[in-house]
């Protein structure tokens, strides 16, 4: 029997798990006990892991659509000639933008920046990816306010807080093995806070809970600053010392006052406990994720809390920090090396030195570049719809079930020239009617690099054996770029250990350098969190950023960035008078459900309808019984039938429906962040009526 030690690809905490192997079978999977993410602990998706495409297995040869609408499985070879030909046939007709992508962070970091590179450098298209859905926000809110995309913190902060400060974020649910860190947590003054508008499973553990109103998070963290400024409760020191705009910020803050308590649904006192325990707490950390994201005006929200970090010094020290908490596994990895909103290893287009470093790194010509971002996921899908895109390419994601107001991609799939789908599984509601579906293996067969939510690098390597036809993702992508003509393109790409070069070379000297990473040293590691230069000594395994109070922009001080608030551009009305907000159901559901339904004792456990949870309350005003089928319609003009699960958890006036149902984004709007783009899931006004009236 043998034993190889690979990451978790599901959530951002990226978690190690060792594999016991036999015959070609894993026997057992057992957290590595001495790894710093998880530490011997995981959730019930990394333990499960051998499950995947077990009961739903596609055959491991490509399957194409022909002229009648009938499919057929052929050859590796026939698919990848036909495709790569039809694409062309694409370009040469409509232009290089007639093509795009979607990724998703699940995919290795090597995966990424191939298939950027075959997308991006080559065919000039627009790839986005499903990093997009998630953490967009805390990209822009960081670039912004530090000057890059950094998350400051390492995990061991919120062993080492006295006062946790959870916002918009659940990870009772979502990050099981974080919440298990802060339960470690064992300072005798120790606090967790949750800020939330629905009675989480995570409030329902936490010492306070502040059920503000959905969306009033951005007014109060400004009354909060406020009340901070008034009191004297801030560090004046480190924002003499490290930050810029904070005069500007204060004078702003003087339209907050506390008397503007009610337009949060907090009462004053509750605000004024909330800044006292901020005062008192001598290591105070902020986290949030979703909640916040997922919103109309996310990034100014994140940047209201970062800027609460920052006026109390509360950043740069154990157990401080405004943390961002990632959604899947290598969103980290997507947003550096996906050669989608920046150069490989950060930086912008138009910047020459940028340019000529990347151009140097990978061996090419500096024509061969992107000049300008790719277009987002939003426009993708809306040029789609207008004509302007013929050809996408999805890879490892479903946005028929993901994406907002999916609706407008259900149209989309029917309005391209082609559609190509690679994925585990070929019966989602992306795969199941395009034009190319390329099967791939799951993470227990591929190798690579991920990056977790806390900047750690650690090593996906197979502890399994592939069977005969069975491919990887980045061995699709590969055999795409040579029959797409790529040639010399792609000499330095030929394996992932290859990319991971290329890709260090790209980081020398920016933030996230990781020329003293190697690649084979990964392997049975407890990882190692970027920056770590050539010169660089691994000191400890835990690091977290700005200790030196030195941040990235041209000043090498921290920004204060603040915004007025804008109202919902959806308002609550009398024909939608119910706010629906969307999040996680259960530990052991993901996503789309496309790989948590091969685990029994989660299939078993979750319910099978999409359901919708009201408040008693406003069930008792609509009439309707718990387990009742009822007709759910969204502004946005879609009805779903969902049933009803009446919970004093949720607020009156306001419903919450898990995202794992297909059912559920068909009701929420195209409504994005202005920064970011990120769609606002978290808001939509809906009404909830008796089926067929």
């Amino acid at each position: 029997m043998k034993k190889v030690q690979s990451t978790c690809n599901y959530c951002a905490l990226a978690c190690n798990l060792d594999f016991y192997v036999e015959d070609n079978q894993i026997t057992k999977i057992l957290p590595t006990k001495d790894y710093p993410v998880n530490q011997g602990f995981s959730c019930i998706k990394g333990l499960m892991l051998h499950r995947q495409q077990q009961q739903f297995k596609p055959v491991s040869l490509p399957r194409v659509k022909n002229a009648d609408g009938s499919f057929s499985h052929v050859k590796w070879a026939q698919a990848f000639d036909q495709t790569a030909e039809k694409l062309k046939e694409i370009i040469a007709k409509h232009g290089p933008e007639s093509v795009a992508g979607i990724s998703t962070g699940q995919l290795m970091l090597e995966d990424m920046a191939l298939f950027g590179h075959i997308m991006r450098t080559y065919l000039k298209g627009n790839v986005d990816g499903n990093t997009r859905l998630c953490m967009a926000t805390s990209v822009v809110a960081h670039k912004q306010s530090f000057g890059f995309d950094a998350p400051p913190y390492t995990l061991k902060d919120v062993e080492q807080s006295d006062t946790i400060i959870l916002i918009g974020a659940n990870p009772v649910v979502a990050h099981p093995v974080f919440w298990g860190r802060i339960r470690k947590n064992q300072l005798p003054n120790k606090k967790v806070v949750v800020i939330d508008p629905r009675f989480s499973e995570t409030a329902k553990q936490a010492d306070k809970h502040y059920q503000l109103k959905a969306k009033a998070d951005l007014t109060l963290f400004y009354i909060l600053a406020n009340l901070l400024m008034e009191k004297g409760w801030i560090d004046q020191s480190y924002i003499d010392n490290y930050t810029e705009g904070f005069e500007t910020f204060a004078q702003f803050l003087k339209d907050y006052p506390l008397e503007r308590a009610e337009e949060t649904g907090l009462s004053q006192e509750a605000i004024l406990e909330l800044a006292q325990l901020i005062h008192d707490g001598e290591k105070v950390s902020f986290w949030w994720t979703m909640g916040v994201n997922q919103s109309y005006e996310a990034v100014r929200t994140a940047q209201s809390i970062i800027n609460l970090a920052l006026m109390t010094g509360n950043i740069g020290r154990p157990g401080t920090g405004a943390n961002s908490l990632t959604g899947q596994c290598n969103a980290m990895g997507s947003r550096l090396f996906s050669n989608t909103t920046g150069l490989y290893g950060g930086g912008d287009y138009d910047n020459p030195l940028r340019r000529k470093a990347v151009s140097e790194a990978l061996k090419i010509e500096e024509e061969w570049l992107p000049t300008k971002p790719t277009l987002p996921y939003n426009v993708i899908i809306e040029k789609i719809n207008s004509g302007e895109i013929k050809a996408l390419w999805v890879v490892a994601t479903n946005p028929y079930h993901s994406w907002t107001n999916s609706e407008t991609f259900k149209t989309a799939m029917e309005k391209l020239d082609l559609l190509i789908v690679q994925d585990l599984y070929d019966d989602t509601g992306t795969s199941s009617n395009c034009d190319v579906f390329f099967p791939v293996v799951a993470g227990t067969k591929k190798e690579g690099t991920v990056i977790n939510t806390e900047r750690r690098l650690s090593a996906m390597r197979p502890a399994l054996e592939k069977e005969p036809n069975e491919m990887t993702d980045y061995e699709v992508m590969y055999q795409m770029g040579k029959a797409l003509g790529m040639g010399e393109l792609l000499n330095g790409w030929e394996t992932p250990k290859a990319a991971f070069e290329l890709m260090k070379k790209c980081t020398e000297k920016m933030p996230c350098d990781i020329t003293g990473v190697e690649y084979d040293g990964l392997t049975g590691s407890k990882g190692i969190q970027w920056p770590f230069s050539a010169t660089d000594t691994l000191k400890e395994d835990e690091r977290r950023l700005f200790e030196d109070h030195l941040y990235y922009t041209p000043s090498k001080k921290a920004q204060f960035i603040f915004e007025t608030p804008r109202e919902n551009p959806l308002a609550l009305s009398s024909e939608f008078p119910l706010l629906l907000n969307t999040g996680r159901g259960t530990v052991g559901q993901w996503h789309t459900q496309s790989r948590t339904r091969e685990i029994p004792e989660v299939y078993d456990a979750v319910e099978r309808n999409a359901y919708i949870m009201v408040h008693p309350e406003n069930a008792k005003e609509l009439k309707v019984k718990n387990k009742e089928l009822v007709d759910v319609t969204s502004i946005n003009g879609m009805t779903k039938q969902l049933e009803i699960k009446i919970s004093p958890f949720v607020s009156y006036d306001e419903v919450y429906a898990p995202m794992h149902y297909v059912e559920v984004n068909f009701l929420t709007p195209s409504i994005y962040d202005s920064y970011s783009k990120e769609p606002s899931y978290k808001s939509t006004p809906v009404r909830i009526s008796k089926r067929g009236k």
